[in-house]
């Protein structure tokens, strides 16, 4: 799935281009390895395979055969029981654990350079002494400039075991000497919660991107600070989550409802019925709730979203979510590959399934483009509901069942007042040339002075005129606050970028009327 739109663009980071990998899934890993090829109880399917290996013709890759079986055979079953290649599984892990082991950058290729974008705090490149700017041209013994250079190849010089050294040669622009860094290799967290701070006096702001094992602290952590500040009400951010670990999204929902009340629970093929409730631990049982969601909202987002609108307990904003409401088991081969296996269905706490029908796999996969092509992102009145999935929270609100959380509050998808894909590339690139030829002047911009002192003076203007030159915006009126927004992505921080964004987003001006209104 896709990030919702005016995220930073954040181009690399030091061990894999897309680690960040969106999936909709609720993971119990079980620890338990399944050798690749085994032949328990002497199945058909292992015969063919040794037959094939042994006596077939032409040689075969049996271990390639293997996975094609495996893969084809889960796809048959639902969208969301799948094979994962030991390469892919590697990245995954790494997403879902909330850490990876590197040098701690994020990095772009600018002709044919790596050029270091950001260094990521109290990671081994800050630590070490690299900048933002610097040139890295080659890792122990390995170029990394030249045509032919891909991201991948920067990643696989970059990577390595923890605590392993990689000495990295540096050009930085205003020196004549290339600089020599011996880099401690250590784990460089991957951010569940990129930002929080308060909107107003008594509003707090949490952005929650996705439910790793390292989330709900995160999350914690944030949602403590905030109330030291002395917030009362709260606005979770779970636009573009595609979900992640199920038990993660219950300890999120528990900080929000009290002892004994219903989060989720699970049915599987033999009708067994788990039920996962509340504890008396949670810290924001009072105040309100606004869970902001979207089509790109999905599995742990809707479990947390279902559980506070089914118990009265907050007030869910957007439209309606993915609609995957599967429960998936891990099985880890020896090999490093892993299949994925539905074991249940999740149901919210009225009894509504949110699994949107899955019938047909074509069908599935294009749902969502479907919605946009019927108007459902643009109009309330659009969403289909079926009157025999009606549910009645205990306060009287009706809910309804059969694909998604539908929200309490409908926010159309904005089409008019943004900018397309390639003029957000335009700009981002225009702002990363401008900030590596202008380092010195921007020095003294930081989080505490960007948002009142930075203005997109007439020089940048013209200077970026010229670099769009000839093309003309659809939307001139937006252009600064753009050119604004992408300074503090890629000069300051996320948190101000997110600052400044929410400034014109629908959805927080919609919560801001909703709180004065209260």
């Amino acid at each position: 799935m896709k990030q919702s739109n005016n995220l930073p663009l954040f181009i690399g980071i030091s061990i894999a281009l897309g680690i960040i990998i969106g999936s909709f899934f609720n993971v119990k890993n079980t620890g338990t390895f399944y050798p690749v090829g085994s032949n328990t109880g002497n199945s058909k399917l292992n015969t063919v395979l040794k037959f094939i290996e042994s006596e077939y013709v032409d040689d075969v890759d049996a271990e390639k055969i293997t996975d094609e079986v495996i893969s084809d055979l889960l796809d048959r079953l639902d969208p969301h029981s799948t094979y994962i290649p030991k390469e892919i599984q590697a990245y995954t892990q790494e997403t879902m654990n909330g850490n990876f082991v590197g040098i701690g950058v994020q990095f772009r290729l600018e002709k044919d350079t790596v050029v270091v974008v950001k260094v990521i705090p109290d990671g081994p490149s800050l630590k070490a002494g690299l900048r933002a700017g610097d040139r890295i041209i080659m890792a122990d013994k390995d170029t990394l400039y030249g045509k032919d250079i891909t991201t991948d190849d920067v990643v696989s010089k970059l990577k390595g075991e923890d605590k392993s050294q990689v000495l990295v040669k540096v050009f930085r622009p205003g020196n004549d000497k290339v600089i020599d860094f011996n880099i401690t290799r250590g784990n460089v967290a991957i951010k569940s919660v990129p930002v929080s701070f308060k909107v107003t006096d008594s509003l707090g702001y949490i952005k929650l991107v996705r439910f790793a094992k390292t989330s709900y602290d995160e999350f914690k952590a944030a949602l403590d600070k905030l109330q030291e500040q002395g917030i009362k009400d709260l606005i979770l951010d779970l636009r573009g989550n595609p979900g992640g670990y199920m038990h993660i999204a219950d300890q999120i929902s528990d900080e929000f409802l009290a002892d004994g009340q219903l989060i989720v629970y699970t049915k599987n093929k033999k009708g067994r019925q788990k039920n996962n409730v509340a504890t008396s631990k949670g810290s924001f049982e009072k105040g309100h709730v606004y869970v902001l969601v979207d089509e790109n909202s999905a599995s742990a987002s809707e479990i947390v979203s279902g559980a506070l609108q089914d118990n009265d307990r907050g007030t869910i904003i957007g439209r309606r979510t993915f609609g995957k409401g599967l429960v998936q088991q891990e099985l880890d081969f020896n090999d490093g590959s892993a299949m994925r296996l539905t074991i249940a269905r999740y149901y919210t706490p009225t009894g509504r399934s949110i699994q949107k029908p899955y019938g047909d796999i074509d069908t599935y996969e294009n749902e969502v483009m479907s919605r946009y092509k019927n108007g459902e992102l643009f109009y309330r009145d659009s969403i289909k509901v079926i009157d025999s999935l009606k549910y009645t929270t205990p306060k009287g609100k009706v809910v309804y069942g059969g694909g998604g959380i539908t929200p309490d509050v409908f926010i159309p998808l904005d089409t008019l007042n943004g900018v397309n894909y390639y003029e957000l590339n335009l700009i981002n690139n225009f702002v990363y040339s401008y900030i590596d030829g202008h380092r010195e002047d921007l020095k003294g911009f930081n989080e505490n002075n960007f948002i009142k002192d930075f203005k997109i003076t007439p020089n940048i203007k013209n200077e970026f005129n010229k670099y769009i030159a000839p093309y003309k915006f659809s939307n001139q009126e937006l252009v600064d606050d753009l050119l604004k927004e992408n300074f503090a992505s890629n000069l300051i921080n996320d948190k101000v970028y997110y600052m400044l964004t929410q400034k014109r987003d629908p959805y927080i001006s919609k919560v801001i009327a909703l709180e004065q209104n209260q």
